[in-house]
């Protein structure tokens, strides 16, 4: 029924709570593991000229780290891991992500939002990701 589950990471608490749930999920199915952490172009758009490469840089450490983690847990459960690192608005390239990797069903938390997006208060990524999504996906409280 499953067979590539996609978990979105930005490296927050959220993630571990979904990873919870994703992880014997996964194992029930044999499915693989595809972590994606979305670097938010958004954001390194904002910096100054000097400073866009230092900033794109350090999300993408950031994303690499995030990746890693949820790569560790899949992998101690004996699953197979796919990493990837996406440069983009995080919702869109999550569901571009799921469509293109044919992914079965996307598992994330609900609370995780860019930085820019708190200040905003523009809604969540998962809120745009399961509206748009063509797939199931299952926010993890």
């Amino acid at each position: 029924m499953y067979d590539d589950i996609l978990i979105p990471t930005d490296g927050s608490d959220t993630v571990d709570r979904a990873l919870n749930h994703a992880i014997p999920l996964a194992t029930d199915h044999d499915a693989t593991v595809h972590a994606l952490n979305v670097v938010d172009r958004r954001v390194a758009n904002a910096s100054s000229g000097a400073l866009y490469d230092e900033v794109v840089s350090d999300l993408e450490s950031q994303g690499e780290t995030a990746v890693a983690a949820v790569a560790d847990r899949a992998s101690e459960a004996g699953l197979d891991v796919e990493t990837r690192i996406r440069q983009g608005t995080p919702d869109t390239e999550i569901v571009a992500y799921a469509e293109d990797a044919g992914i079965d069903v996307i598992v994330m938390g609900p609370e995780g939002k860019s930085p820019r997006e708190r200040l905003r208060a523009l809604g969540s990524v998962s809120d745009r990701v399961a509206d748009d999504a063509t797939v199931p996906v299952f926010l993890i409280k």
